[in-house]
């Protein structure tokens, strides 16, 4: 093996151990601060418990998750379809130089802070959506917007696995007379596909860890949500709100939050990724 080669895998190597041990770590920090709530209250009491009242010990977790699951998977189920239209448009439908501007808008989109959307949603969208009940601080303004934060995620990976999509497959179609439709139906979307979907994961997972945003739209009252116009509260809502004044079970309950959003994003993963095998 040339010595150059032997030192881009000796680099790759040691890259790939750092990357899973800094997860390791951090999976053993939280699991850590989050052994004595596991033992002292066990994990049932944060699914039975009446509410959330730590000061009052009644610890449930259940209407957070609910409220966390609810907000991202319905973010990506918003910016899923945009994003793979998106790399579509660009690379099938749109004439070069808006192809070019559109590119650069997508950027843009991914460059805004997240707080920034939160005041757009607040000052913007909530007084809207407070036209269909309540006050548009709830789990609908949280999704939309949390969709439109997600969006170029989806958008940039479609746009490069279409990019990947065989040319000489593209233009053998097309040399058949098969219409521009049918050739993005029948052979991008499916060469396409794993990139596509591990662009999916990366929204699904950066959704569910997003907390400024969520926080400022989606209400924050601890309920079990009823329909998408319920107010709520996500765990990393709940976990930026209170570790600044919690102590004790409290605060080690925090920990347990984060260990379930770590254990949630971790099981997503593995099962799309098996199902679809998107990573290579």
């Amino acid at each position: 093996m040339p010595r150059s080669d032997l030192l881009l895998m000796i680099i790759s190597r040691v890259s790939a151990l750092l990357s899973a041990a800094v997860v390791l770590v951090i999976l053993g920090f939280l699991f850590r601060e989050a052994t004595p709530a596991l033992l002292e209250i066990g994990l049932s009491r944060f699914f039975t418990d009446r509410s959330w009242h730590p000061l009052s010990g009644n610890f449930n977790l259940k209407p957070m998750i609910v409220a966390t699951l609810v907000t991202s998977l319905g973010a990506v189920a918003i910016a899923g379809p945009l994003g793979i239209a998106s790399g579509l448009f660009v690379h099938f439908y749109a004439p070069p130089a808006l192809a070019t501007w559109h590119r650069r808008i997508v950027e843009l989109l991914a460059g805004i802070p997240s707080v920034v959307f939160g005041l757009w949603g607040l000052v913007v969208l909530a007084p809207i959506i407070a036209n269909l009940g309540g006050s548009g601080q709830n789990l609908l303004t949280a999704t939309v917007v949390l969709g439109l934060m997600v969006l170029p995620t989806v958008a940039v990976l479609s746009d490069n696995a279409v990019a990947a999509a065989p040319r000489e497959a593209i233009h053998g179609a097309a040399a058949l007379g098969m219409s521009r439709w049918a050739i993005v139906w029948e052979i991008v979307l499916p060469e396409s596909r794993s990139g596509i979907a591990a662009g999916v994961i990366l929204a699904l997972t950066r959704a569910l860890g997003e907390t400024m945003a969520v926080l400022m739209l989606a209400g924050n009252v601890v309920e079990m949500p009823t329909s998408l116009l319920s107010p709520g509260r996500t765990l990393n809502a709940n976990i930026a709100l209170e570790l600044g004044y919690a102590s004790t079970s409290h605060r080690s309950v925090l920990f347990v939050s984060g260990l379930i959003l770590m254990l949630v994003v971790s099981v997503i993963v593995i099962v799309i990724s098996r199902r679809g095998r998107p990573i290579r």
